[in-house]
C-alpha cells in the first residue's frame, strides 16, 4: 500500500482522494481551511453542465474585455493590473482567442466533461452521497433571435461530441419550467441540455469527506502547504505550517494557489484566478422558484435551485487574488434574476459571496505527471470544476497507476 498525499480539499482534491482510496492507497488530504470546499467550491453555480463547455478564449473575448472597462453588463470583466503573472497569463489567453483554438479547446472541454459526468454517476451510485441533486436538465435562455440562432449553430460542436442539446420555443421553455411561463415573452428561445444537471457542490464535497473518513482516509485541516523540498528527481517533503509531510505520491489540487507551490521548483503553471460572484437566497413555501437550473445567456447570469435555496451566479472578473465584494457587484445579477422570477425567493435575505476560479488560458485543466517522479497535478479546472472533477481525478489516478486513460489526454497535461 503506497502513501498518497493530496494537497487541497475542494471538489477536485476530495474526488482525487476518492479515486486513490479506490486504488488501495493510504490517503491523506490537507487543506488550509477549517473544512472542505471553503474556497472555489463554496458558492459556485452548482451546474454539472457539459452543455456549456465552451472555451472562454474566442475571437469575441478581446472586445468583451475591452468594453468591460466602462460597462458592467459584460460576461467577462477586466480590471487592468501590472502583476507580471497576470500580464503573462493574459498574453497567453489572447493567443487562444482564434476561431481554431476556440474550437479545439471547446472539443477538449466537452469531451472531458461528458466523460466526467459518467464517472460522477458511478461515484454517486457507489457512495450514495446526497447533495440536493436535480437531474432535470439546464435551460440556456436567449432574448434576441440573432443570439439564439448563433448559439444553436455554435452548439453543433457540442452535439458532435455527444452532448444532448435540444431547441425550445417560448412555449417549450414554459413547459420545461412553469416558473418561467409568465415571462416567456422575454425570450426568443432556448437551448436545453437534457443530460445536464445541478446540485450543491459544497454539500457533495463535505458528505464525500465524511464517507471517506469513515473508510480510513485522513484529512488535516488548517494545514497550509508552504513549499516543496526536492532531492534529485523526487519531492522529499511537503513543508507545511504544521511541519513536514512525505509520501510516495503527492497530488497538487490547490486551485488558484497551485502555481505558488510549484513555481519555486521550476513548474510554472499557467493558472490565474478569475473572480466569480454568487448569491444564495432562501426559498419559503410561498415562493415560486425555478424547477431546474438555467442561464440567461446574454447576461451570463446563472440560477440553480438547491433544495430550499436558490443560487445565482454571474461575472468572470480578471482582478487578482482578492475576494472582496460590494453591493454594486451584485446589482446587475439581482435585477436579472428578479425579472426572471419575481417571486422566486426571499430577496430580502441574500447571502453574498465571491470566489476565485483557477483558469488556464485554454480553459482546460492541467493533469498528470511532472518532472518529479512522485509529484502529480490535478488542477486548473477553471469554471468547470464541479463538472470536470470526477473525470480529472479518475484520469490522474489512471496515470499514476499506469493504466490507460478512458479518453485522450491530448492538450490537458503539463
Amino acid at each position: 500500500m503506497a502513501k498518497a498525499l493530496v494537497l487541497g480539499a475542494g471538489i477536485v482534491g476530495v474526488t482525487m482522494a476518492y479515486e486513490l482510496w479506490k486504488d488501495g492507497h493510504e490517503v491523506t488530504v490537507i487543506d488550509r481551511e477549517a473544512g472542505a470546499a471553503e474556497i472555489t467550491s463554496f458558492g459556485n453555480a452548482g451546474m454539472i453542465a457539459p452543455g456549456h463547455a465552451y472555451a472562454w478564449a474566442s475571437p469575441a473575448s478581446p472586445g468583451i474585455l475591452f468594453r468591460s472597462l466602462w460597462r458592467n453588463d459584460q460576461a467577462l470583466r477586466l480590471k487592468p493590473s501590472l502583476d507580471p503573472a497576470f500580464l503573462k497569463w493574459m498574453w497567453k489567453f489572447w493567443g487562444q482567442c482564434t476561431a481554431q483554438s476556440a474550437a479545439d479547446n471547446t472539443r477538449r472541454k466537452v469531451r472531458l466533461c461528458n466523460y466526467a459526468q459518467t464517472v460522477f454517476h458511478e461515484t454517486r451510485q457507489e457512495t450514495g452521497v446526497s447533495y440536493d441533486a436535480n437531474d432535470g436538465g439546464i435551460l440556456y435562455l436567449f432574448r434576441s433571435p440573432s443570439a439564439f440562432d448563433a448559439a444553436n449553430k455554435k452548439a453543433e460542436i457540442l452535439r458532435q461530441e455527444g452532448s444532448d442539446i435540444g431547441v425550445l420555443d417560448k412555449d417549450g421553455i414554459a413547459a420545461k419550467d412553469p416558473a418561467l411561463a409568465d415571462g416567456r415573452d422575454q425570450f426568443a428561445g432556448a437551448l436545453f441540455g437534457g443530460r445536464d444537471e445541478t446540485g450543491d457542490c459544497r454539500i457533495f464535497t463535505r458528505n464525500l469527506v465524511a464517507w471517506l473518513e469513515a473508510r480510513g482516509v485522513t484529512f488535516g485541516w488548517r494545514v497550509t502547504a508552504e513549499h516543496l523540498e526536492i532531492e534529485g528527481d523526487r519531492v522529499s517533503a511537503v513543508v507545511t505550517d504544521k511541519g513536514q509531510m512525505s509520501a510516495d505520491m503527492i497530488v497538487v489540487s490547490l486551485g488558484v494557489y497551485s502555481p505558488h507551490l510549484t513555481r519555486p521548483v521550476g513548474i510554472d503553471l499557467p493558472i490565474y484566478p478569475v473572480k466569480g460572484y454568487s448569491m444564495t437566497i432562501p426559498v419559503s413555501g410561498r415562493n415560486k422558484p425555478p424547477r431546474i437550473g438555467g442561464i440567461d445567456e446574454e447576461s451570463l447570469v446563472a440560477y440553480t435551485p438547491m433544495g430550499n435555496r436558490l443560487r445565482v451566479t454571474a461575472t468572470a472578473e480578471f482582478s487578482g487574488y482578492g475576494t472582496e465584494h460590494s453591493p454594486g457587484d451584485f446589482r446587475h445579477m439581482t435585477g436579472v434574476v428578479k425579472s426572471l422570477f419575481p417571486d422566486g425567493a426571499d430577496y430580502s435575505s441574500i447571502e453574498y459571496w465571491a470566489g476565485l476560479r483557477p483558469m488556464t488560458p485554454e480553459g482546460t485543466p492541467i493533469l498528470g505527471a511532472t518532472k518529479y517522479k512522485n509529484l502529480w497535478l490535478n488542477t486548473g479546472q477553471g469554471h468547470m470544476g464541479w463538472t470536470m472533477s470526477h473525470g480529472t481525478s479518475r484520469i490522474v489516478a489512471d496515470l499514476i497507476s499506469g493504466r490507460r486513460t478512458a479518453i485522450s489526454v491530448d492538450g490537458i497535461t503539463l
